[in-house]
């Protein structure tokens, strides 16, 4: 796993308008798809993880969505633990004695080697019990050439998107866009809902 997210590596990705992967307003724009989709379900958000959570893009969209729910982000980087205030943690094993009505874990298991991939989408199905928001980039986007190399670290592991639903499954049932509902969820969703 890779553990070291200094300053430059948040500068290339997030800060420079040249190779930053997203931009706030990328973030408000896929955060308020994903927050209108919870509200239509309706599922109720009053605790948000942010697993990985960056700079902290979706922190403004979830006061915005949803403002009396509580906001909690975790980060493995020593760098933005220290510069933003977030929990130091991983993926891996955070834990919780609550359980979150949201969790967001974008751009985070591509980072993971495979056992360790393993345990973190058990740990997000332990840690969620309304809906996941989940991002990563597979080897499948890569071989269909949606991937812009340039603003796409090389360093991640790229497994098939085959082995992430497989993992999730499980745990969650695959809403679409990137949505996932946890099973222990008390909102149902109609069968045509399901992807």
């Amino acid at each position: 796993m890779v553990t070291q997210f200094d300053s430059r590596y948040y500068e290339r990705f997030y800060l420079d308008p040249k190779t930053r992967v997203t931009d706030r307003a990328a973030i408000d724009r896929l955060g308020d798809f994903v927050c209108s989709y919870l509200h239509y379900l309706p599922l109720p958000v009053e605790r948000v993880l942010d697993l990985g959570c960056g700079i902290g893009l979706w922190r403004d969209v979830i006061t915005r969505q949803f403002p009396h729910a509580s906001y909690a982000g975790v980060e493995i980087s020593d760098y933005l633990c220290e510069t933003y205030g977030w929990q130091k943690g991983s993926v891996v094993d955070y834990r919780s004695r609550s359980r979150f009505d949201l969790v967001v874990c974008q751009g985070v298991l591509p980072y993971l080697d495979a056992k360790s991939a393993k345990l973190a989408v058990d740990n997000l199905g332990a840690l969620c019990r309304g809906a996941l928001y989940l991002e990563a980039v597979t080897k499948d986007d890569f071989d269909d050439g949606i991937i812009d190399t340039r603003r796409t670290d090389g360093s991640m592991h790229m497994r098939r998107a085959s082995w992430y639903r497989r993992a999730l499954t499980p745990h969650f049932e695959f809403l679409g866009g990137g949505v996932w509902l946890s099973k222990r969820a008390k909102t149902r969703v109609y069968a045509l809902e399901r992807a």
